[in-house]
């Protein structure tokens, strides 16, 4: 047969590899050669067939993710690269963090760490000198990454079993409260940072002009028709984000650092949900103090557990969204980390629109690293992610047999890689290896 017949009953036979640039990984195991990975790089390469930087990494626990990514990172920032966990649910990266000379920041009941996700960031500074066209469309990016926020916040609030809806009447009142405390109905020349609990007591004592500009024809109609609103926001003020996400920013992040983690591992006992809000509003907050970045600031943004915040409902899922979309406009290359591609399929009942949303974002990211799973996910594999025969038997055997071994999708290639770690990275990144420092091992 031909060689163009031979890849349809031989679809691993070896061929062109990616160009050898960026991060050394491992051993490709088709070509015997070694792997790099360089998820922007590719973005540039039309031969490759990427147009996104975003990463999604799949993986049984104990298979090798955390590694991965850890080698992906680190070995990344030779070229340019910085980390920002956004959001590190289990503290894995703090032994990272401390052989790279920096302290994580633990966000947590009682700490002093408080992040404001309604920061304004860097499109707030130098306000009073911009041009009337510039501030317009500051102020349009700012407030769309509010009203973003708010949506998967008031969204992640139940009724029920339903989540509470966040409709256009609710994005107009939340959006001209905000105007109104920030000053920018006012005409202010500087525009003033406010916070979630500010808000909402806007809304519960809403002053005579934000009645009449939202068309309310009374102040007990405006408290009538907004309550479930107002409702969503109080519970988010006195429960989950209590404490940690309801005042001004108290971090000084250096982001010239090679690495910064934002350490969760204090809300692990609150529940999943409580973690999920928490990554939503950090994920927005980072997001905001990304919107200025200057040109060849380039960074990996891990986001760990991300099904977590999936799991808060279609806003949630739509929030997720926006930041993968964004990622080649602001130079970051995004991680997203979860057990399965059917993780993504919880966010929501079967059919419903969160589950949509979820679905279309495995094509946000032109990049997966699959990761030893068992074969019950076999049909996973081929129903999200188009897998063939073989190449769902490679996650679910190959992969399985040894930790770091994956096959990468990277556009419509696929690759056989084994991670290869030196012995003191094994150390730093591996999670499972604190069970060696055990007392209670023989």
């Amino acid at each position: 047969m031909t060689s163009d017949q031979a890849g349809v009953l031989w679809p691993f036979i070896t061929g062109p590899g990616l160009p050898p640039t960026g991060a050394v990984i491992g051993i490709d195991q088709q070509s015997g050669g070694c792997f790099y990975a360089d998820p922007g790089g590719w973005v540039l390469d039309d031969a490759i067939g990427v147009t996104n930087p975003n990463v999604f990494v799949f993986g049984k626990p104990g298979r090798g993710k955390s590694a991965t990514i850890k080698a992906l990172a680190t070995r990344l920032m030779p070229f340019g690269y910085r980390t920002l966990i956004a959001g590190d649910p289990k503290d894995e990266y703090e032994p990272l963090c401390a052989e790279l000379g920096v302290e994580p920041i633990t966000v947590g009941h009682g700490l002093s760490a408080r992040i404001n996700p309604l920061a304004l960031g860097p499109l707030g500074q130098g306000w009073a000198d911009l041009p009337a066209a510039e501030a317009r469309r500051r102020v349009a990016v700012v407030f769309a990454r509010w009203l973003t926020l708010i949506r998967g916040l008031v969204g992640s609030q139940r009724i029920g079993e339903a989540r509470v809806p966040f409709g256009p009447v609710d994005e107009v009142v939340v959006k001209t409260a905000l105007a109104y405390l920030t000053g920018h109905r006012q005409g202010n020349t500087v525009l003033v940072e406010t916070t979630i609990p500010q808000l909402w007591r806007l809304l519960d004592e809403p002053i005579d002009e934000l009645v009449t500009e939202c068309r309310y024809a009374t102040t007990r109609q405006f408290l009538d028709e907004t309550r479930l609103l107002r409702d969503a926001l109080g519970q988010l003020v006195s429960g989950a984000l209590a404490g940690l996400f309801d005042g001004p920013t108290t971090i000084d992040i250096d982001w010239n650092a090679p690495i910064q983690s934002l350490s969760l591992s204090r809300l692990e006992a609150l529940g999943d949900e409580a973690v999920g809000i928490a990554l939503t509003c950090l994920n927005s907050w980072s997001r905001g103090m990304r919107e200025l970045a200057a040109p060849g600031d380039l960074r990996v943004v891990v986001r760990d557990e991300s099904w977590k915040q999936l799991r808060l409902g279609p806003e949630a899922v739509k929030s997720f969204d926006a930041d993968l979309r964004l990622s080649r406009r602001d130079g970051d290359v995004q991680v997203a980390v979860a057990h399965k591609p059917s993780d993504l399929l919880t966010a929501g009942d079967a059919g419903s629109q969160a589950v949509a949303i979820a679905k279309d974002l495995l094509h946000l990211a032109d990049t997966h690293i699959l990761h030893g799973q068992d074969p019950a996910v076999a049909d996973d594999l081929h129903r999200l992610l188009g897998l063939s025969p073989i190449e769902q038997d490679l996650v679910t055997s190959w992969a399985m047999q040894g930790k770091g071994r994956a096959l990468w999708c990277v556009g419509d290639q696929r690759y056989k890689v084994l991670t290869i770690l030196h012995e003191k990275e094994r150390r730093l990144f591996q999670t499972n290896e604190r069970w060696l420092d055990s007392p209670a091992r023989p």
